[in-house]
């Protein structure tokens, strides 16, 4: 059995701020909570393979791993996966950047699967990214609006 999410929300921006501040990966820990540094390695063409380090947990521990992301501007969407795979046997990451009355909505599907043995099963961890997500977006949201609140003339 597969592990899947998906998670949303509207962002009162335009869609290139809503685009750029999204998907500059050395600026991540500005953006989300949960990131202590991310560092791009290598860049080919759109991809980019980044390491990405979180704040240590309750017990003090560090988790980190690689990902890779490839945008794709003309559709507005990023695929992505990690490559240093940790407790997961997959992670895929598919983002959607949808034009939207009230401005952009960002879509996050998760696709994954735990390894026998990790520390969490696919139904526990789906529940930790649906709680996860909402709050790493409404994050992304109240940056990138506040950004685009400085942006605009008075």
């Amino acid at each position: 059995m597969a592990g899947h999410t998906e998670n949303s929300i509207v962002i009162a921006a335009p869609m290139e701020l809503v685009w750029d501040m999204t998907n500059d990966v050395e600026a991540w820990p500005g953006l989300f909570d949960e990131y202590a540094s991310a560092e791009v390695l290598e860049r080919r063409g759109d991809t980019v393979r980044f390491r990405l380090v979180m704040h240590p947990d309750e017990q003090g521990r560090v988790w980190s791993w690689v990902s890779e992301r490839t945008p794709d501007a003309a559709t507005r969407t990023v695929r992505a996966h990690r490559v240093e795979t940790g407790p997961f046997k997959y992670m895929s990451i598919f983002w959607e950047y949808l034009p939207d009355s009230g401005g952009v909505l960002l879509r996050w599907v998760q696709d994954f699967e735990m390894k026998p043995g990790a520390p969490l099963d696919d139904a526990a961890m789906a529940r930790r990214l649906d709680a996860n997500s909402p709050e790493q977006l409404r994050l992304i949201k109240g940056k990138v609006e506040a950004a685009a609140g400085a942006a605009r003339p008075r």
